[in-house]
């Protein structure tokens, strides 16, 4: 979420809890709010605090919970444990979350799913808004300034100082009323149905498979050359993260993925070579230095070398080398792209989610014969794209992919 300043932009009140918050890290006071909780009325807002970029687990360190007729709960997760008292007072309810996708693996983590669901930042999409971090919805749908200084924050820090209490207070107690006003603005546009499926597609989309082979993810890993140096590599990853998964650090706290890198490239023929390798760097590169030369000496001497490119088989090649390598789709692509841009600009929707950008690339690289808006309705069904998607689209890719299959035809046919 985009940070504001901590000026209000002026005619904006800032934002304020209700009253000053706490954190609940006993049973009996979590056992109270739940009791509260379940005595409200209404939608649920939820919101939770991770520590990523400090900690190797992306684990809730604090769940927000608020609802109309009850006090604001800030629970602490690693206290409470358990959370199955909360999920039977609010499970049947609408949850109310901003961004729902980046929150709920960890509230699942911790036994807590919503049956319904409401995401004020995919409805803020739909309905129009230009801007759609939650402090910009909440000034556009509130006129509220609500400040986000604490977006980044290390969340697993005991105490939690009273601003960041405020900071997170504030996530859930404005975000049901946040949620009325764009339940409103899609209604009153017609769009409240498409915004009900793509909530309900949020909740339904399965957990990704873990990718093979992540170390392959490492930032600047194109610069290593060869199958040794890229052996190198995926040593110090996994060393990097068994100890990072160990102590709960975060990976890029002990040495960054430059550090890597660097000594993948470098290929050092020694301890002390690796120690003095100035771009080796982090505050574990040397507390940690026999851990790492352990790393590279296993890179150095495995028999188990490393592809130098791995292809997935559902991957498409990118778009900028389409005209080389499949010209035909390419002008389809093009010509669809345009044609959804203009669709999405009339319905106020941005192009990402009147369609899936990877949806359209693959019925544009193999589109289904023959084309027919029928066709390619089912061709976009069976790739995920929800029923409103569908009645939009469908239509309108088909003519262009046929105006583009015809302009091929023209370019190629014999002169008369």
């Amino acid at each position: 979420m985009a940070d504001d300043s901590d000026e209000a932009p002026e005619q904006l009140r800032i934002a304020r809890p209700a009253e000053p918050p706490h954190v609940i890290e006993t049973r009996d006071d979590y056992l109270r709010a739940v009791e509260s909780l379940a005595e409200g009325d209404g939608p649920v807002a939820v919101d939770a605090e991770r520590a990523s970029g400090f900690r190797y687990s992306q684990r809730a360190y604090l769940i927000q919970v608020y609802r109309r007729g009850s006090r604001t709960a800030l629970f602490d997760p690693p206290a409470i444990e358990r959370f199955g008292e909360l999920q039977e007072a609010i499970g049947d309810a609408e949850w109310v979350l901003h961004a729902a996708s980046q929150d709920l693996p960890c509230l699942r983590e911790v036994g807590l799913e919503p049956a319904t669901l409401f995401d004020t930042e995919l409805g803020a999409r739909l309905a129009g808004l230009p801007r759609v971090g939650l402090a910009a919805v909440v000034e556009e749908t509130l006129g509220l300034h609500l400040k986000k200084e604490h977006s980044a924050a290390d969340w697993s820090t005991r105490p939690l100082p009273e601003s960041w209490l405020t900071y997170a207070a504030l996530d859930v107690e404005l975000l049901v009323d946040v949620r009325d006003r764009i339940h409103d603005r899609l209604e009153s546009a017609g769009k409240l149905s498409a915004a009900e499926q793509e909530f309900a597609a949020v909740l339904a989309k399965p957990t990704p498979e873990p990718r093979a082979e992540l170390w392959r993810r490492l930032s600047g890993l194109h610069s290593v050359r060869g199958q040794r140096a890229l052996a190198v590599a995926r040593e110090l990853w996994l060393a990097r993260d068994a100890a990072a998964q160990a102590s709960d650090i975060a990976p890029g706290r002990l040495i960054p993925d430059a550090s890597i890198v660097a000594a993948a490239r470098a290929m050092p023929e020694s301890k002390r070579e690796l120690a003095s390798l100035s771009s080796f760097h982090g505050r574990a590169s040397r507390s940690q230095l026999d851990r790492w030369w352990t790393a590279i000496e296993a890179g150095r001497t495995t028999d188990d070398l490393p592809v130098l490119r791995v292809r997935e088989e559902a991957t498409l090649p990118p778009p900028r080398s389409w005209s080389d390598r499949n010209p035909e789709a390419d002008r389809r692509l093009r010509a669809a792209r345009e044609a959804l841009t203009a669709i999405g600009d009339d319905l106020e929707i941005p192009l990402e989610n009147l369609l899936t950008p990877d949806t359209l690339r693959r019925v544009a690289w193999n589109p289904p014969s023959p084309i027919s808006t029928e066709s390619v309705a089912s061709a976009l069904e069976s790739l995920g794209a929800r029923p409103w998607q569908i009645d939009a689209t469908a239509l309108t890719i088909a003519s262009a992919f046929v105006d583009a299959d015809q302009a091929v035809d023209e370019d190629v046919a014999p002169p008369s």
